[in-house]
């Protein structure tokens, strides 16, 4: 579901005391906030910030891997992302003998920059309104499959009418559920090398301890590197590829840094949920997201104590663990951000300003007075189906490791006739083998075992369905028969039956027992959990339209920002600490010496290789300390969510200050609820990523390739 905010500025003190700093804005639109961030201390004007027609801050930052932000700070295709964006790139190439997690990697010239096969970096080129156009011959009154048959085709036009006699790719995406529509135009970038990462002492130091936590003082930055052909434009990877000459990068910013500093984050947050109704926002507090910590909570008591044991699993484990473990705790801080507040209670009274705005017009109250009444009704009698879809989603795509050979086996299997028949089905088999192998070069039966043990037990549980146990059986004897005799968890089993794949074996393979027990469970899902969900996504859709249309109407004058969409965009705030709860203060910025004090209390989480301890000591710091101090870390009051990690933090003139990486975890209820006076952004400071990579790692030559600001 696509939202859209409108911020109650006129009704409510508390947003007129926060708009600045909430807020994900079109970078199209960013003039209509101009004068207010020069307000707040910005030396840029719009135009440096999105300009189509000349270089600007957006052709800085790329969209790295679908999935997070980067930006490019050297002449030479030089970008900078997260350490945890770049993990699995870096998984990928350590082994054993290789082991780039433990120890780090830095290329010392561009022949030693690693390939990543599928890994992009995406340059928005434009992103224009184009609501008119979608809607152009779109009759309201007309069916909704008429509706979308004819906006489909205006939308296909406009995509080819971008495209057409370029190597841009287009994509139209609904803002505002649909209200608005806008046209994304960008230049996709497909060799992205990498050049460095720390060591996980660095880039992952505090772990699962300090995610989502302040103070913070992890080094969360990769280095990467976009090539491209001759001509400067996207290639497919080649040894005869170029670094790739951008229209603009990001300065370093050395500067001194001080409590107020403007602070701007320019990046991709991937969705917020800001229009959710006060029953929603219960059912997620109260139901959904504790059954989901509970299912992630099971997945890593396996995984980590697997990790402990064997430096192998640990390797083959860790980004897979990360991302478990990622969301797992950001839920546990949602949820208990969301209680501290009071959001349910916040959301009844907005919901009742807005419904006692509708009865002051006959026309409003009409059109807009039973909206939220609505939403809620449609919560108590669909939300379950939203219940059932999130736990199909934790344990069939994030549980049991298996699964996932199962979905392409299944594919396989339901389109061999047509692959026979167009005489494909050789390559297609040989493309199975070759990501199997990929596949189990990072699979533990073992631990897969005691994931499918415990999650399997708690997926009946919260479906309250005895499916599992009435089509197979005994839990404990169908976990021995599937890790004991499952084409699906063993290499050699599975690679000798996709070698020897026809119409018998395929028969047979209704009879394994995890293809069993994975067909049963995956039909029910798409067959029934799925269309019942996807019914009631599409009908609260519907409802938040016609609320947030009703906020434009009613609330005119009211600022209005569009939830995160994966789409790129601006937010801006300040350098500061917060006072998250009663008695507790969080200075704005760590420093070395705080890494150090971690490391001293023994915990697994913060251990740190030898050469650290040593350069603290001396005091090594060389030009990147501020009044003797080294800055690891920084919160900004800048309005952040998933996506936005590796976003660049920039200043006021446009340098960079640092790496967004993170939220404290009072703050993680931003994606539902943002709080001024508690949400905000954690930063790795340039300086110190600077540092890592001139003096701890020795890799000078990259940061000389940089344009250091020092005034």
């Amino acid at each position: 579901m696509k939202k859209y905010l409108l911020s109650f500025v006129i009704l409510l003190s508390t947003f007129i005391h926060c708009f600045g700093e909430e807020g994900m804005l079109i970078p199209s639109l960013i003039s209509a906030f101009e004068s207010d961030m020069k307000a707040k201390g910005m030396k840029l004007s719009a135009k440096d910030i999105y300009d189509v027609n000349n270089s600007s801050l957006k052709d800085a930052i790329m969209h790295f891997g679908g999935g997070c932000t980067a930006e490019l700070v050297s002449g030479t295709g030089l970008l900078l992302t997260n350490h945890h964006c770049g993990y699995s790139q870096v998984q990928s190439h350590s082994s054993l003998e290789h082991d780039y997690l433990k120890n780090g990697f830095w290329a010392k010239n561009h022949s030693e920059e690693l390939t990543n096969p599928g890994l992009t970096a995406s340059r928005m080129v434009r992103i224009d309104d184009v609501t008119a156009s979608v809607l152009f011959g779109v009759n309201p009154s007309d069916n909704p499959m008429v509706r979308e048959a004819a906006m489909r085709k205006n939308i296909e036009q406009l995509i080819k009418d971008a495209v057409t006699g370029t190597h841009y790719e287009a994509e139209i995406k609904p803002f505002n559920y649909g209200n608005d529509y806008y046209i994304i135009v960008k230049e996709i970038f497909k060799d992205v090398r990498l050049v460095g990462t720390p060591p996980n002492s660095i880039g992952k130091f505090g772990g699962d301890t300090d995610n989502w936590v302040w103070p913070r003082h992890t080094g969360d930055f990769s280095v990467f590197r976009i090539y491209a052909g001759v001509d400067n434009k996207p290639a497919e990877y080649s040894d005869k590829n170029v670094p790739y000459t951008p229209l603009h990068f990001l300065p370093i910013s050395f500067k001194d840094r001080k409590v107020g500093d403007f602070t701007m984050v320019y990046g991709f947050p991937g969705e917020t949920e800001q229009h959710v109704s006060s029953a929603y926002l219960k059912f997620i507090v109260d139901k959904e997201r504790p059954a989901r910590i509970l299912m992630r909570q099971k997945s890593l008591s396996v995984i980590d104590a697997a990790m402990r044991s064997s430096d192998e699993i640990r390797i083959k484990y860790s980004a897979k663990q990360a991302s478990i473990a990622n969301a797992y705790k950001k839920w546990i801080g949602q949820v208990d951000g969301l209680k501290q507040l009071d959001g349910v209670s916040i959301k009844i009274g907005r919901e009742k300003e807005y419904t006692d705005m509708a009865a002051t017009n006959e026309t409003w109250n009409k059109a807009f007075g039973q909206s939220v009444a609505l939403m809620n009704k449609l919560v108590s009698e669909g939300s379950d189906w939203e219940f059932k879809y999130s736990m199909g989603i934790e344990y069939l795509y994030v549980g049991p490791e298996f699964y996932k050979l199962a979905r392409g086996l299944d594919d396989l299997m339901k389109n061999y006739t047509k692959y026979e028949e167009n005489g494909e089905l050789a390559a297609v088999i040989e493309k199975s083998i070759k990501g199997a192998q990929g596949f189990f070069k990072n699979y533990d039966a073992g631990v897969d075992q005691g994931i499918f043990d415990l999650l399997t037990v708690e997926y009946v549980k919260q479906m309250n369905s005895d499916l599992i146990t009435s089509s197979c059986g005994n839990i404990d004897v169908l976990s021995k028969a599937i890790f004991s005799k499952s084409v699906l968890t063993n290499e050699a089993r599975y690679i000798a039956f996709l070698k020897k794949l026809n119409k018998k074996s395929i028969a047979k393979l209704q009879k394994d027992p995890g293809f069993k027990l994975f067909s049963k469970l995956f039909a029910d899902f798409k067959e029934n959990v799925v269309p019942n969900y996807q019914l009631f996504d599409d009908q609260m859709t519907a409802l938040l339209k016609n609320y947030v249309a009703g906020k434009y109407e009613m609330f005119p004058d009211a600022k209005h920002w569009s939830d995160a969409n994966s789409t790129l965009r601006i937010t801006y705030g300040k350098l500061e600490g917060s006072a998250p709860t009663d008695g507790m203060m969080y200075t704005e910025h760590t420093t070395l010496d705080g890494l150090i004090a971690k490391n001293n209390t023994g915990n697994p989480d913060f251990e740190l290789l030898p050469r650290m301890l040593e350069m603290h000591k001396n005091k090594d710091y060389g030009d990147y300390a501020q009044n003797g101090e080294l800055w690891v870390c920084f919160t900004g009051s800048n309005h952040t969510t998933g996506g936005n990690s590796g976003s660049p933090v920039i200043d006021a003139n446009g340098n960079l200050m640092g790496l967004n990486f993170d939220r404290t975890w009072e703050s993680t209820m931003s994606d539902y609820m943002f709080d001024p006076n508690r949400c905000r952004n954690v930063v790795v400071d340039i300086r110190y990523v600077m540092w890592v990579m001139d003096k701890y790692s020795g890799a000078k030559h990259l940061v000389d390739e940089m344009v250091l600001v020092k005034e």
